[in-house]
Order: C-alpha cells, then sequence, then structure tokens
C-alpha cells in the first residue's frame, strides 16, 4: 500500500510505501529535503504536516517535542503516513546542485588497503557506475543487512564503476569492526545512493578552501580530484590534520599535485609531532584550524570553505573562519551524527552550519 505525498512549496506529489519514511521516499524520487543525522536527533529534517497523518517512529523528544508534535511538525527522516498528506519543508534553492535520484548499487569488494593503522580503504566495483557529485556519500549495508552506515566517497564521479571508501575503525563500532574485521575482497556488498548537500558551487568565483581531519578527507579529496582533472583555476588550498604522520594518509599524492598544479596548495598539520617528518614536506604542529590562522594570517576573505571531519574539529574551524570574516553563506559543512551525538546542540543561529 502507498499513500501520496505533496511536498510544499514546490508543489510535486510523490509515492510514499507505508513502510517508508518521508525522507527516504523523497530522496528517491529525486527532491532533497533538509536532514544530517538520519536518527531523529538533530532536527534539521523537520517539517510542517499540513495535511493528513503520520506517524513518528523513532523521533527524539529532544528534537521533537510534544508541543511541536500537537503543532504538525515531524521529522522526515523518522514519520511515516498514515495517509495522503501534505508537507511544507524549508527548501532552499542551490543552483549547483544536482537533482539524483538515490537508487540501490550492488557490487563487489574488488581490494582492501590499509591506509594508516585505523583506516582501511575499500574499493567496490559496482555491477553499474553510481551517478554522484563530488562530495556526497553512500549507505553501505552492514554484514548482509543488519543496519547500513554512512561513509563519504573518496573517489571522483570519474572513476567509473569503481568507488572508493575510506573507512576509520570506531572501537566499539558494529559497522567499522565489521569492515575492518570480516570483508573480505571477493565479498559482495549493497549500497545505496548518493546522499547529501556537500559539493562544490562551481559557480561561485572566490577560492576554495578545504579543512578536513582523519577520515573526513574523502570528500574533500574527492572533490579536489574533480577540481583538478577539470582544469579549474582557481585557488585551492587543502589543512588536513592528523595525530601522527602514520596516520596522514594520501600525503605523497597531494605533495604530488601540489608540485604538479600552481593554485593548489596542500597543508598538513599534526596535532602530536612537530614539523618535518618522513614522507616530506613540512608539516605545521598543531591543529586544523590553528595551520588554516597561520597560512591566511587570520584573514578567510574571499574564499569557499568546505569542512569535513569529526565535530570537535568542524566546531573549532567554524569558529577561527568566522574570527576571519568568513559568515555562514561561505562555509559549507559535513558532519555525520550518530546515537552518541544526542547531547550535541546545534547553534540555533545558523540553518546550515
Amino acid at each position: 500500500m502507498s499513500y501520496e505525498l505533496t511536498i510544499e512549496p514546490l508543489g510535486q506529489t510523490i509515492a510514499v510505501e507505508d513502510d517508508q519514511t518521508i525522507l527516504d521516499a523523497a530522496l528517491r524520487a529525486g527532491i532533497w529535503l533538509p536532514h544530517a543525522c538520519c536518527h531523529g536527533l538533530c532536527a534539521t529534517c523537520k517539517v510542517q504536516v499540513v495535511d493528513g497523518e503520520v506517524e513518528h517512529g523513532e523521533a527524539s523528544s529532544f528534537a521533537l517535542m510534544d508541543f511541536e508534535r500537537d503543532e504538525g511538525k515531524a521529522l522526515a527522516c523518522c514519520a511515516r503516513l498514515q495517509s495522503d498528506a501534505v508537507i511544507e519543508a524549508e527548501i532552499e534553492d542551490e543552483p549547483d546542485a544536482e537533482s539524483i535520484p538515490v537508487r540501490d548499487f550492488h557490487g563487489t569488494v574488488s581490494r582492501i588497503e590499509d591506509l594508516t593503522p585505523t583506516i582501511k580503504g575499500v574499493f567496490v566495483t559496482l555491477d553499474e557506475a553510481i551517478h554522484f557529485q563530488a562530495g556526497q556519500y553512500i549507505n553501505l549495508d552492514i554484514n548482509g543487512g543488519e543496519c547500513s552506515r554512512a561513509f563519504s566517497l573518496a573517489n571522483p564521479p570519474s572513476t567509473g564503476r569503481e568507488v572508493e571508501l575510506n573507512i576509520r575503525l570506531v572501537p566499539g563500532g558494529q559497522g567499522t569492526s565489521w569492515v575492518h574485521q570480516q570483508l573480505r575482497p571477493g565479498d559482495r556488498v549493497k549500497l545505496s545512493g548518493p546522499y547529501g548537500r556537500f559539493f562544490v558551487r562551481k559557480s561561485a568565483p572566490q577560492g576554495l578552501l578545504f579543512m578536513a581531519g582523519g577520515s573526513g578527507l574523502s570528500s574533500p579529496r574527492a572533490m579536489i580530484l574533480d577540481l583538478l582533472a577539470a582544469g579549474d583555476s582557481r585557488p585551492i588550498t587543502l589543512v588536513y590534520g592528523q595525530r601522527s604522520r602514520a596516520e596522514l594518509y594520501y600525503h605523497d599524492e597531494f605533495l604530488a599535485l601540489a608540485a604538479l598544479h600552481p593554485n593548489f596548495s596542500y597543508l598538513p598539520a599534526l596535532s602530536e609531532e612537530g614539523e618535518g617528518g618522513e614522507g616530506g614536506g613540512a608539516v605545521f604542529r598543531g591543529y586544523v584550524h590553528e595551520a588554516a590562522r597561520a597560512h591566511f594570517d587570520g584573514d578567510f576573505r574571499g574564499h569557499k570553505a568546505y569542512l569535513c571531519g569529526p565535530p570537535p574539529m568542524i566546531d573549532a574551524c567554524i569558529t577561527t573562519l568566522m574570527q576571519g570574516r568568513l559568515f555562514e553563506g561561505d562555509i559549507h559543512v559535513e558532519k555525520f551524527f550518530s546515537a552518541a551525538d544526542v547531547q550535541q546542540v546545534r547553534s540555533p543561529l545558523f540553518k546550515r552550519i
């Protein structure tokens, strides 16, 4: 059984299966709704139910309070229709965004590489190529579908049917433990995508500043490789941080790209090791936001910033960027949420960061 859902202000009507969330139905129809955690915790996907009945599912009572439910609010990532319905959502017009319907894909693990002591590069050859914008992510089914986990695509769209995922082992994490301990080349896997609103605003004239930490390098790497392959001539800067040199993966690749492309600058930063280190190239001692502040002398005007990494790093970078006169419209963030992030509070001053 399915219901009809009309999404305003777009005026588009889509079919929603009775066991399907509003968000999943919209994304699979190629309609982007604002969202972040997909666990009913962050309230980014809050919509107004204008007409019809919904079941709220696992929406957190903090993200969706009782009085909001009484007023007809719902979280699209959890809500399921109980009748035909009409909702209103805050959908920003993004001229550089592609409307790509989310689909299911199957593939074979072609190889697994140890990128660092804690990060594996998982390469999957899909049965058919996935179309996506550099910076987007997929959901990978874990252990035959027990659950799914989100991982950014580390390869540019031009690589064809083989996709790359950089997966850091999270102690006690069900999904990453399975990848690191059980997944093998030759295994068949299922994934869905593409997801996310993290992509380069190619029509904007500003220079590009990428700030990444840990396995958060995945999306910026895909975006940078895509830009350089297309011959983009704007200044492009990558500031990438890790704790130690052993964790600083794709270091040599970025040094080579910086030598080849005069408009690309690479600034590695280590929070627990000093300058220099094996592998060549000067390494900043400190955190990502500190390295960026030093390089730009505290003035980030004239840039578009793209941030991807752990929440503490992103928060520190946002503060530093704003102190350097860069504000919400020019700061774009990819931050994944989990159930452990339920206590995390997002600033009510900002809609997108």
